[in-house]
């Protein structure tokens, strides 16, 4: 058994230089570029309001979803306040049911050790199904410099793998394609469109395209002899595994190789099985809109004559116990990657998941990037919303994301060593509404502001720097007649 040490503050964060959590712009600057593409945000407003649609329908179904909602918020505060616990009581069951545990302080170490149990076998292919943690640590670009090709097999991330594109979403990660440019995708890559005589008829009719990709994949499915697989929960009290998904790509996965390696974030582990009870309805209703899942996978270890001969779960910190250790943020662990923020979110909506810069898109991108990376590192996301508490009101477990960015946004400002435009303004303004006479000249200057306004309900957009900056993307309301103790003096007297 290994010794694990969580919650404490002075462990590092996600190292620089390996995995997808920080982008190479920040948000401002994707987001500006991702809104000049029409097709992008056609894309995303189609496939946003459809999911929405779906997800409220089967949500209105449930009379009890609150009290469900709160049981699973419930679940994830306890578990995480046990987590060291629970994760050994897991490694224990796995480990008694003939599997392997590894644990990874961070991305690195976590590659290292995958590239070795697959060298182990003496192959060099391997193929995956859908897992946001090996996204996280930039697995597949790891296994490539090893000499290691990575299939992916979930059809969205086998889109977004040919098209040598990254994901845009944590549950649809080619949401950003439609059927048109998938169809150019396949045409362009499979091998089974390239060779000479062959009738490249593919139309972009959704039948047809999930036919190409089950020829192209079921070659790889039999050829295979190590898959590589996420997990969406895991079971201390058993050691059991689940992978929930939709198109069975996973089960082949997980059944037929000789060896299965499981990459897990360490925050996915749950008690018992009557936990997990509640995130498989909270689950699927907030992901897809539907009342299930079409496919639920559990295995725990290995048993003989029956799937995988080998078994390896990797645990992978790679910053988390830094989030665990920060009694605000340490709530963005609780998400169960169900995407249902980034569907209802209008920034998300029109800037698209790439304008993230992380595997995490979204609210919860903007809040779980920058607590993995140390908040410096993704100064720009905490600043990525609106605030407007949309995704709060529909997160399954009850995640106040709101409240966390106005955490991260005041961790960023303290941490500022030189002073800001911004810190002079508030300082400036602060001295005046301390000091009633500034107060009230400060306010018959603003008047002024009426003769610029000419009559118009907000001052023109055009103001010189650096206000110009506040009135390019927000209007700023012409000042009253009268300022309001001018109005209370009038009706009131003093």
């Amino acid at each position: 058994m290994s010794a694990v040490d969580l919650g404490m503050p002075s462990l590092p964060h996600a190292p620089r230089g390996v995995g997808h959590l920080r982008g190479d712009r920040s948000f401002p600057d994707a987001a500006r570029e991702s809104l000049r593409d029409g097709q992008l945000r056609a894309n995303l407003g189609h496939a946003t309001s459809t999911i929405r649609a779906k997800r409220k329908a089967v949500v209105d179904e449930v009379p009890d979803w609150a009290e469900l909602r709160e049981a699973g918020r419930a679940i994830k505060a306890a578990t995480m306040a046990r987590l060291d616990e629970h994760l050994v009581a897991l490694e224990e069951q796995v480990t008694a049911r003939g599997g392997t545990v590894h644990w990874a302080r961070d991305a690195e170490e976590a590659n290292e050790i995958v590239i070795r149990l697959v060298q182990a076998t003496g192959t060099d292919e391997v193929v995956k199904v859908k897992s946001m943690a090996t996204q996280e640590i930039g697995l597949n670009e790891a296994l490539e410099a090893a000499g290691i090709a990575a299939h992916e097999t979930d059809l969205a991330e086998l889109i977004v793998q040919l098209g040598e594109d990254t994901p845009s979403h944590i549950l649809v990660p080619a949401i950003h394609k439609n059927r048109a440019e998938i169809r150019e995708i396949f045409l362009r890559t499979m091998p089974q469109f390239q060779e000479q005589g062959v009738d490249a008829d593919l139309t972009d009719e959704p039948r047809r395209l999930a036919m190409a990709a089950r020829a192209h994949l079921r070659e790889r499915f039999l050829r295979a002899r190590v898959a590589i697989s996420g997990a969406n929960f895991a079971v201390a009290e058993t050691g059991t595994l689940a992978v929930v998904e939709s198109e069975g790509n996973g089960r082949m996965c997980l059944t037929l190789p000789r060896t299965l390696i499981t990459v897990m974030g360490i925050e996915k582990v749950v008690p018992t099985w009557r936990d997990l009870e509640v995130f498989l309805q909270l689950l699927p209703r907030s992901s897809t809109g539907e009342r299930m899942n079409p496919y639920t996978s559990l295995w725990a270890g290995v048993t003989p004559g029956d799937g995988p001969q080998e078994f390896h779960l990797v645990l992978v910190d790679n910053g988390r116990t830094a989030v665990l250790a920060d009694e605000v943020g340490r709530a963005a662990l609780h998400c169960i990657r169900c995407s249902a923020c980034l569907n209802v979110c209008p920034v998300y909506e029109r800037a698209g998941g790439h304008a993230y810069g992380s595997v995490y898109p979204g609210p919860i991108g903007a809040v779980l990037s920058p607590q993995l990376t140390g908040v410096e590192d993704n100064a720009s996301l905490p600043y990525a919303s609106s605030l407007c508490g949309a995704c709060y009101d529909v997160c399954p477990v009850a995640i106040d994301i709101p409240s966390i960015l106005v955490h991260l946004r005041a961790e960023h400002v303290e941490a500022q060593e030189r002073t800001t435009p911004e810190a002079v303004a508030f300082r400036a303004l602060a001295k005046a509404m301390s000091t009633p006479r500034l107060w009230r000249l400060a306010q018959r200057a603003a008047g002024l502001g009426r003769l610029l306004s000419r009559g118009k309900p907000t001052l023109p957009a055009a103001l010189p720097p650096p206000a110009s900056k506040w009135t390019r993307t927000r209007d700023l309301p012409t000042p009253p007649r009268e300022t309001f103790t001018q109005q209370w003096v009038r009706e009131r007297g003093r």
